[in-house]
């Protein structure tokens, strides 16, 4: 079995076994590939965490793209809801093999069968992942705010609750923290992505908060701006902002050795929240993001703030 990734041949098997180094360099270059301000920040981690993150990034990035693609099968016909589900179903089970100690010839799972020898991760946090992301295929808008915040549970804080294992921590109030980043997370990637949600008719935001500002689902769908739209996003942008400062408060919890990694990506994200604001709020025709430059500049202040100051 022959894997490749990104057109580069990153492991070379001629019938044996996969060796544990090329089933790690695999899940790097997943991460390498689709996420740079997370890669970036890994880098900042001791090497003795940077394999068992690469694992965890590939593991959850797979299960994403299976939904991902599955939805794209559905729609033109390809696929079947019936099949889709055995799909899950039999990722549910190679899982459930992994934490038995038989991951099979597979690198993403065999990484992350070495990774569970050395770190305490339950399975409920990979399986609850896995039903968050499935939670897109059959879509619903939201109508609360708690609706929604059990979507971003699963989908990122669990994300969060399996790094801080790998970070190590000195105070159990550490795991509420991380799941405050994960759903701070999950918001901004939702403001940010307004306008690309809009083309697959999805609002992720809750009913409930359009109904607050008076602005109507008919004006979200036909991407009015206007004063009631910016009221929308300040009130959305603060709430975010108020995980972001819960999960701050979480840092100094983390070994030190840590701590720059998770502060850098909290601060990296957080500041596209920031961006929305400077493109006028305008999330339906602009895409906010922070240049690789933008990032770097804000390396010394994380690290004065994450290491000397903690």
């Amino acid at each position: 079995m022959n894997y490749s990734y990104n057109g580069q041949r990153v492991l070379h098997d001629a019938g044996q076994k996969l060796s544990l180094p090329n089933a790690y360099d695999y899940c790097r270059q997943i991460a390498k590939h689709h996420a740079k301000t997370f890669y970036l920040a890994t880098k900042f981690l001791p090497k003795r965490q940077q394999n068992p993150i690469f694992a965890m990034y590939a593991l959850l990035r797979t299960v994403d793209d299976l939904v991902d693609l599955a939805q794209d099968k559905l729609s033109n016909g390809q696929l079947t809801r019936s099949e889709l589900n055995d799909s899950i179903a039999d990722w549910k089970l190679r899982l459930r093999a992994c934490y038995d100690g038989k991951p099979s010839n597979d690198p993403i799972l065999m990484a992350w069968q070495d990774t569970l020898c050395h770190y305490s991760i339950p399975i409920e946090l990979p399986l609850d992942l896995i039903d968050g992301v499935a939670m897109d295929i059959d879509f619903k808008t939201f109508e609360t705010f708690d609706e929604l915040y059990v979507y971003c549970y699963k989908v990122a804080s669990v994300v969060g609750l399996m790094t801080v294992e790998i970070f190590g921590y000195s105070d159990k109030e550490a795991l509420q923290h991380a799941i405050d980043l994960g759903i701070a997370m999950q918001l901004t990637n939702i403001l940010r992505d307004i306008g690309e949600d809009i083309d697959r008719n999805r609002i992720y935001l809750p009913l409930e908060d359009l109904r607050r500002f008076n602005y109507s689902r008919e004006e979200f769908m036909s991407r009015t701006m206007n004063g009631k739209f910016v009221d929308l996003m300040k009130f959305q942008i603060d709430r975010a902002r108020k995980y972001y400062a819960s999960a701050d408060l979480g840092i100094p919890m983390l070994e030190k050795n840590s701590r720059l990694a998770v502060g850098i990506s909290s601060r990296n994200y957080s500041d596209i929240l920031k961006a929305i604001e400077e493109n006028g709020y305008d999330v339906f025709t602009r895409r906010a993001y922070r240049s690789f430059y933008q990032k770097l500049s804000t390396l010394p202040s994380i690290w004065i703030k994450t290491m000397i100051s903690a």
